[in-house]
C-alpha cells in the first residue's frame, strides 16, 4: 500500500450512499495502525471564517478507509492528532 499523503483528495461514500470528496489534512500511525484526519473539500475551499468539520478515519492494509469503532480508540486518535497540530503551530 502506498503511504497516504496530506493534501490527497478521495471520494468516500457515506451511510446514505452519497459520495463526498474529502482532503487529507493530517496522517499518523498509532500503535501500528494508520489514521487520517479529513475534511470535506467543499468546506476547505470555502473562504469563510467558519470552522470546518474534521473526521478521523482508520486506514486498512488495502488503503481503504473505515470508521473508528470505539470511543476509546476515537479518544486516543483524537488526542494524537491534537498533539501533532499543536507541534505544527
Amino acid at each position: 500500500m502506498e503511504k497516504i499523503e496530506v493534501g490527497e483528495v478521495f471520494t468516500i461514500t457515506d451511510e446514505n450512499d452519497q459520495e463526498n470528496e474529502v482532503e487529507v489534512l493530517a496522517a499518523l500511525t498509532l500503535e501500528g495502525t494508520d489514521y487520517v484526519a479529513v475534511g470535506f473539500v467543499e468546506d476547505i475551499q470555502d473562504d469563510s471564517d467558519e470552522d470546518i468539520d474534521v473526521f478521523f478515519l482508520k486506514v486498512d492494509n488495502e488503503g481503504d478507509f473505515s470508521a473508528i469503532e470505539t470511543d476509546e480508540e476515537f479518544e486516543k486518535v483524537s488526542n494524537a492528532f491534537d498533539e501533532i497540530m499543536e507541534e505544527e503551530e
